[in-house]
């Protein structure tokens, strides 16, 4: 071989045996090089997200804790400021807070007060509707007025037949009934002292809620059922009633018993039958047994002629008992079972009354009138009534 094709087959002078094995040589030190960087940047990569995921495992499991004042340093603005107005009446940070719609606002009333954070707003919120009231099965609307109307179309527009050549008939006009709903003040007056208010390991904001809901709840409970409107919701059970098919726009229709203060002993089960198809048929597909425990507890006993049980518990957790098909709503403030008692209801509460309220909560913090405590003044605005007297029966315990 001579050494011009030596050079040609090593390359600009360089061995034939030696070039290609450099390269090579080269090459692979190049990728080891740059695998060992990419395992160390994955390791590291790997190494954040294992401390991640530990941050956000410790905080899971801080969740099922009672929140402490003194842990609460990065909460939300809104929550801060409104904990410090009610520890301390500071109410520096309300007045200079910016929020987002979703915050709470910094309106402030007349006589003075702060609307409910949102938290603490929900929370009351969803007491009301655990609670065993008519709210559960009413229509509940959100106003900012201080009323809401109803129209209400209690009559039917005429019509008639009519065939090619004849001329058609002037038909009857529907009447339209206004239904007015105003909106009462609800108020709730709990107290602590200041030293409990001091406690960093109280959780002012759960107490509160709590006190203001269960207040609330029995109050709205009682007055959906018969409040007689006078600065409270006018109940459904303020109403006169009359026999069904027999009352008039007003009034709501009643069966009775047969029995005095009882259920006929002869046939004690048609009485539920009567009540149940009392209801229009559009109304009964909705319908709602409202009743007490202790009536509840003697109609459970009720069979039909077959030996059947009338009464039927829920198959699943949450799931109402049922009355002949139909749910059953345990309000402890309808009356129990006596002579001409209005003690069982019937009906599509849903289209037959209504619960109109503002989606706010006033909060009003008094340090001076009860010394050594201090006082949380809380409002609502609430009112309640029936818009469609044919969507309610009622069963009297009557001849």
């Amino acid at each position: 071989m001579t050494r011009t094709e030596s050079e040609a087959r090593g390359g600009q002078g360089v061995p034939a045996d030696q070039g290609p094995a450099a390269e090579v040589k080269t090459a692979l030190a190049g990728f080891v090089r740059d695998l060992k960087g990419f395992q160390a940047e994955l390791t590291q990569k790997l190494q954040k997200q294992e401390e991640r995921l530990t941050m956000l495992d410790r905080k899971t499991q801080t969740v099922g804790r009672p929140a402490l004042a003194a842990a609460d340093a990065g909460g939300a603005p809104h929550q801060k400021a409104f904990a410090a107005y009610v520890r301390s009446g500071d109410d520096d940070a309300l007045r200079g807070l910016e929020l987002e719609g979703k915050a709470m606002s910094t309106a402030v009333a007349g006589d003075g007060g702060y609307l409910v954070d949102p938290v603490t707003s929900d929370t009351i919120r969803s007491v009301l509707r655990s609670a065993a009231s008519i709210r559960q099965v009413a229509n509940v609307v959100q106003v900012e007025a201080t009323s809401y109307d109803v129209l209400v179309d209690r009559t039917d527009t005429g019509a008639g037949w009519a065939d090619e050549t004849s001329a058609t008939g002037e038909t009857g006009t529907a009447t339209i009934e206004r239904i007015s709903i105003p909106l009462h003040e609800l108020s709730a007056l709990p107290k602590a002292s200041q030293r409990l208010l001091d406690d960093s390991a109280f959780d002012i904001e759960t107490w509160l809620a709590g006190r203001i809901a269960d207040k609330f709840a029995r109050a709205e409970a009682a007055a959906f059922i018969s409040g007689d409107g006078v600065d409270k919701p006018k109940g459904f059970l303020t109403y006169s009633t009359g026999p069904n098919g027999m009352q008039v726009w007003g009034e709501i229709g009643h069966v009775t018993t047969g029995a005095d203060g009882d259920f006929d002993p002869a046939a004690p089960a048609d009485a539920i039958v009567d009540l149940v198809y009392a209801l229009g048929a559009r109304y009964r597909a909705n319908g709602t047994f409202v009743m007490n425990s202790k009536t509840a507890g003697a109609v459970r006993k009720l069979k039909d002629a077959e030996g059947r049980f009338l009464w039927s518990d829920g198959l699943a957790a949450g799931e109402p008992a049922r009355l002949m098909g139909y749910p059953v709503l345990i309000a402890e403030d309808m009356p129990d079972i006596a002579s001409w008692a209005p003690a069982i209801a019937f009906g599509d509460f849903n289209a037959g009354y209504t619960i109109a309220e503002r989606p706010d909560l006033r909060i009003l913090r008094d340090p001076f009138s009860a010394k050594p405590h201090v006082l949380f003044y809380a409002t609502k605005r609430v009112g309640g009534d029936v818009t469609d007297f044919d969507a309610i029966k009622i069963l009297k315990f009557a001849i």
